[in-house]
């Protein structure tokens, strides 16, 4: 496939853009750092090729995380094939919560605790989430995901609380 001319302009800005909301979604997808790395290169390349073919009919935000996503949900079903299934929220296990921490170590045991609750979602709803978590909007997440601004929002509500009363439950164990 030899690139069109704006593929590789358009992709370093977009990568420039939203590399860290790339990595954000990496990480809340695969818990093991080199998966972890090869899903987010992954990305990138899925991003890069699909430039050749992006008609501009949506923001590009919202084509990045598209992609992104769709590369996100392959990589989980894959890893689903090969390992373990997904449980439902409701069956998430307590996790260990840090205690006698400093404030920085705290902060980043609650990001991680937090991505190992959203990493237990079925794909729909870790897809939803994390697309709520990087600050989109009910009719931004639709457009991504193809559901109706409706059902996100009915979603998002029903998610939050659940994560709330979850990472409260691993504060507490």
């Amino acid at each position: 496939m030899s690139p069109t001319p704006d593929q590789d302009a358009r992709y370093l800005a977009a990568a420039d853009e939203h590399g860290a909301a790339m990595q954000r979604l990496a990480r809340a997808t695969e818990a093991n750092a080199e998966r972890r790395r090869d899903l987010l290169q992954d990305m990138h390349v899925a991003l890069w090729r699909s430039f050749a073919s992006f008609d501009e009919r949506c923001a590009v935000r919202t084509w990045v995380y598209r992609v992104a996503h769709n590369v996100a949900a392959s990589h989980v079903d894959r890893e689903r094939r090969q390992r373990r299934p997904f449980v439902d929220l409701e069956e998430i296990e307590h996790l260990p919560s840090a205690q006698n921490v400093s404030a920085e170590v705290e902060e980043s045991e609650a990001v991680a605790r937090l991505n190992a609750i959203i990493r237990k979602l079925g794909p729909p709803d870790r897809q939803i989430i994390t697309l709520y978590l990087e600050g989109l909007d009910a009719a931004s997440i639709a457009q991504v995901t193809g559901l109706s601004a409706g059902a996100i929002a009915t979603r998002v509500s029903r998610l939050k609380s659940q994560l709330a009363r979850l990472f409260q439950e691993t504060a507490n164990v």
